[in-house]
């Protein structure tokens, strides 16, 4: 069992970074990602689905949002940790899409054999909160939150 030894007042409650629209990203985003969990709060099973949520959203930003905009388009990250949860935004330039009307059009997970179309169902089921806003800077924020049920 790992003990963690940490002062409170460094652990950070908050955390930034920001990436090119590029998959490749997704390493050091989890790596940088792994921070917010220190001390772990979450057990395995739940933290991964942390880790799935941001994925699948800058994944989604990167394929569809950002997908006709050139590689040096930033995407910003925040995640911040609440007492039990963890919220996540992404921040965006692409184009606007309706979050609930494309929820509802997407089939459900056993009747879609595609290899690709299920990151938004997938998202909507593992985040307690999710929505997809413009903001005031016409950017667009993918808002995820993760509340702990199973802490460590």
């Amino acid at each position: 069992m790992l003990l963690y030894s940490l002062n409170l007042e460094k652990v950070k409650n908050k955390i930034y970074l920001k990436v090119n629209t590029d998959l490749t990203a997704i390493l050091e985003i989890l790596l940088w990602f792994e921070q917010i969990n220190l001390p772990p709060l979450f057990n395995k099973e739940s933290w991964w689905e942390c880790q799935t949520l941001l994925i699948e959203g800058f994944t989604n930003i990167v394929e569809h949002a950002h997908k006709s905009l050139p590689t040096e388009t930033p995407i910003e990250i925040e995640a911040e940790r609440l007492n039990e949860c963890i919220e996540i935004r992404l921040w965006s330039l692409g184009q606007p899409f309706d979050l609930e009307k494309k929820l509802q059009e997407t089939s459900k997970f056993e009747e879609n054999d595609e290899a690709r179309g299920r990151g938004l169902k997938i998202m909507s089921v593992l985040a307690d909160k999710l929505s997809y806003e413009c903001m005031p800077d016409n950017r667009y924020c993918l808002f995820m939150s993760k509340c702990c049920s199973h802490p460590v």
